[in-house]
């Protein structure tokens, strides 16, 4: 079975990618740690933690979306709500909350979730954010909980996937066959393609 390592990086959009560094890097301190572009388009990434990053397009025309409070339901066409990036200690959800005030941004009153404790605000894209804490002692991924007072059948075949519910791989790719073709990024490690 597959093993995750986190989120490798969540993709975003940007029309304005230096405000979007002043928030990401400079207020929240995510390091930025690469970035691709040429003439209309850019693409950088941002330090979330060890194993996780995120990452903006800037396109010109992009405009900041209009604010959504976190999970409030919609109706229609809908891709996204929000993301949550998780902290180390309480008392960095109390800084970040200061600092996002301080800065001038929405952000929420800390709010008691049982297993973690959140703030919520916005990016200058007006990106939903969140941020949590784990509550020490609970741990959802250890002792995992479903509090659904209607769940529906699948859901109450368990935690743990349920192998056989797709096809099996009975011709996986042959090692000889496995190629990789170069794409954007490639030439901040191999070089520029000469073409």
């Amino acid at each position: 079975m597959v093993k995750y390592n986190g989120v490798n990086h969540l993709a975003m959009a940007t029309g304005n990618m230096d405000k979007t560094i002043r928030f990401w890097r400079d207020l929240l301190g995510m390091r930025l740690v690469a970035g691709i572009g040429r003439q209309g388009y850019r693409h950088y990434f941002f330090q979330i933690s060890e194993t996780d990053l995120i990452a903006f397009f800037e396109w010109p025309g992009v405009k900041p979306v209009p604010h959504k409070d976190h999970g409030f339901p919609v109706s229609g066409p809908f891709i996204f709500d929000h993301v949550s990036f998780g902290v180390e200690t309480e008392d960095n959800l109390w800084e970040l909350k200061d600092k996002l005030t301080q800065a001038g941004f929405q952000v929420s009153d800390v709010i008691d979730h049982g297993f973690i404790h959140s703030i919520y605000s916005f990016d200058p894209n007006g990106i939903p954010i969140e941020f949590s804490w784990n509550v020490k002692g609970v741990d959802i991924r250890e002792n995992p909980r479903m509090a659904d007072t209607q769940p529906s059948g699948i859901t109450k075949e368990g935690s743990e996937p349920n192998v056989g519910q797709w096809p099996a791989v009975d011709k996986p790719t042959p090692i000889r066959e496995r190629k990789v073709y170069t794409g954007a990024g490639s030439e901040l490690f191999h070089g520029i393609k000469k073409g």
